[in-house]
């Protein structure tokens, strides 16, 4: 392993696993000592959990599509390749040499489509809870699809990022510091999140104290994730290890722990404004259609050409 490879993933480590590690103990030990703390929350109420899950599950695959979309468009527009959009990857035939840098535009376009879903939530918030948490985990999923791609095309060259690096020729001190900065980047990232969904409380009591907002996450963010991995796996097989399950539990290491981490010092605000939903017959309804959708008209195949 070269230095810079080295460094890499020191840097990776420190930040996705170490820091987030101990700033949850920093928070469980404030948690403690906070008589308030242990006061009952509210009712955990598993509808909203499963609500959150959906609405995970939904967003990740969306994200994913939206990713492969705009890596196989721009190949198709290239002359002499031939590209196929699939549930969990895309190929190409023919030589370009712009597929290689190409292969950079799926990262590209799911960052722009989490910025665009960040300025709905700060200039317009949807006013229920299903629009918010959809716009929240859009938003989170394609960040945390990106950045993490920057990460590591900065030691791989092969990864997608990594092709794109190597077309435009970027020295291995440029690779270096891109993949540095993506690493402060996810964990300034993923601490904002909290407070929006800390704001989901329909009770500033329910996130008054450290071990309160804590549990609340684990309840609307934490165990969510959890729960939606499976869904997301049964979405993408069949498929080998990378394309069915490494990208959805490296994506849960990255961003959730981060977000579970520093719950218990976020600070939300304009608790209680969305208008709680209904039921999850809708999302789940949605959630199906898509599964249909990724396995009986991506899974074989579309040609674009």
């Amino acid at each position: 392993m070269n230095p810079y490879a080295q460094l890499i993933l020191i840097a990776s480590l420190t930040v996705i696993v170490a820091a987030p590690i101990l700033f949850g103990a920093i928070g469980v030990w404030r948690s403690r000592s906070v008589a308030s703390a242990a006061a009952a929350s509210g009712p955990w109420r598993w509808q909203r959990t499963l609500h959150s899950s959906l609405l995970y599950a939904l967003s990740f695959s969306l994200i994913f599509f939206i990713q492969e979309l705009f890596l196989v468009v721009p190949k198709a527009l290239t002359p002499g390749l031939r590209a196929t959009l699939y549930h969990n990857n895309h190929n190409w035939t023919g030589d370009n040499p712009l597929a290689h840098l190409f292969q950079g535009t799926g990262a590209l376009a799911i960052l722009l489509t989490a910025l665009g879903f960040v300025a709905w939530l700060k200039l317009r918030p949807p006013r229920t809870e299903t629009a918010r948490l959809f716009a929240i985990w859009m938003a989170f999923h394609g960040f945390f699809q990106s950045l993490p791609q920057v990460v590591v095309g900065a030691v791989l060259p092969q990864n997608d990022v990594g092709m794109a690096f190597g077309y435009l020729q970027w020295a291995d001190t440029t690779k270096l510091v891109a993949g540095l900065i993506a690493l402060v980047v996810i964990a300034a990232i993923a601490i904002r999140f909290a407070a929006p969904l800390l704001a989901l409380a329909r009770d500033p009591a329910e996130v008054a104290t450290p071990g309160r907002r804590s549990g609340f996450m684990f309840r609307m963010a934490t165990l969510p994730a959890l729960l939606a991995l499976p869904l997301i796996v049964a979405m993408r097989v069949p498929g080998s290890l990378d394309q069915v399950a490494i990208v959805p539990v490296a994506e849960f290491v990255i961003g959730v722990f981060w977000l579970q981490a520093y719950a218990w010092c976020a600070q939300p605000r304009r608790i209680g404004q969305a208008e709680p939903a209904s039921s999850i017959a809708g999302v789940l309804s949605l959630v199906i259609a898509q599964l249909l959708i990724f396995q009986f008209a991506l899974r074989p195949g579309i040609a674009f050409y």
